[in-house]
């Protein structure tokens, strides 16, 4: 059995839809600690102009010591209807807007108060239009106190995992040799971004996949909607 594992990212890329694809189960890493300016609580969409951030606002408690699944969104500002202005005014003309539009829509009608609730919804609609469905948990339900590579090969096994996907960033401190004493084999994902048509103009990669579905639909990994 294959098992892949990522923090919960806010309207994720791509990528991280393939590595879910590839994987029999999914462990979403939630009890680690919340790292600002990466994409657990932001990611980009394309607009005339380039690449935008659309970024939710949190509170965080003094240095960021705090796990993803503790942190709380900013509702003080109108966040929910700037993303939507946003992907309602970049994506009108795409091919699919009126096939997932109202899919967003609804997602910022509600008013989310966890990072971790918000994530976990924009991963699952987004493995719904992709006609994705694999079997996944929440780290933090597993109760693993390790650290670093002692930690995956331990929710490998409690979970009964014999190859572990992991993201080629990982190769720099992965230590290898630990999941071979465990039995366990080392996969590196790879991934080829797709290069398709988006509206204005030039190629951007590794935007939201909200980018792919709004331009090309939900087949791009066999059963989309």
């Amino acid at each position: 059995m294959i098992l892949g594992l990522h923090q919960p990212q806010y309207l994720p890329w791509l990528g991280y839809l393939d590595k879910i694809a590839k994987s029999d189960i999914f462990v979403f890493i939630d009890d680690v600690q919340y790292k600002k300016r990466e994409f657990q609580n932001r990611n980009r969409i394309k607009t005339p102009d380039g690449a935008l951030w659309l970024t939710v606002p949190v509170i965080v408690k003094g240095k960021y010591y705090q796990n993803i699944n503790e942190v709380k969104i900013n509702n003080e500002q109108d966040w929910r209807g700037d993303h939507l202005q946003s992907i309602r005014y970049n994506y009108s003309s795409a091919k699919h807007f009126e096939r997932y539009y109202h899919i967003f829509e609804k997602l910022y009608s509600e008013e989310w108060e966890s990072l971790l609730d918000l994530n976990m919804e924009t991963v699952r609609i987004m493995l719904e239009a992709f006609g994705i469905k694999k079997e996944s948990v929440l780290s933090s339900s597993l109760s693993i106190g390790t650290q670093k590579t002692e930690r995956l090969i331990d929710i490998c096994t409690r979970l009964g995992a014999d190859v572990y996907l992991s993201g080629q960033g990982a190769r720099d401190y992965m230590d290898e040799e630990m999941f071979r004493q465990k039995g366990i084999r080392l996969v590196y994902q790879e991934f080829v971004h797709p290069e398709y048509t988006q509206n204005f103009g030039g190629f951007i990669s590794h935007l939201s996949a909200l980018d792919y579905l709004f331009n090309c639909g939900g087949d791009l990994f066999g059963n989309g909607k």
